[in-house]
């Protein structure tokens, strides 16, 4: 979809694998997180730094949110 995606996967990517190494989540839980997170992040399609900036804050909060 191009955009902020590759932002939000980042961010969700990031999250996933900090929960993961603390043995919050299994490994096959991280790409549930990342996945979901890419579902409900708002998408822009011609995004700014302003936009990458509360895109990152969203989609970790969003990740963040999954984590059990």
């Amino acid at each position: 979809r191009g955009g902020n995606m590759p932002c939000i996967l980042n961010a969700a990517n990031e999250v996933a694998v900090a929960a993961f190494l603390q043995e919050q989540i299994g490994y096959l839980q991280m790409s549930d997180v990342i996945e979901k997170t890419l579902q409900r992040a708002s998408f822009v399609a011609a995004p700014s730094l302003d936009d990458y900036l509360q895109t990152d804050a969203e989609a970790k909060s969003i990740a963040a949110g999954f984590i059990h």
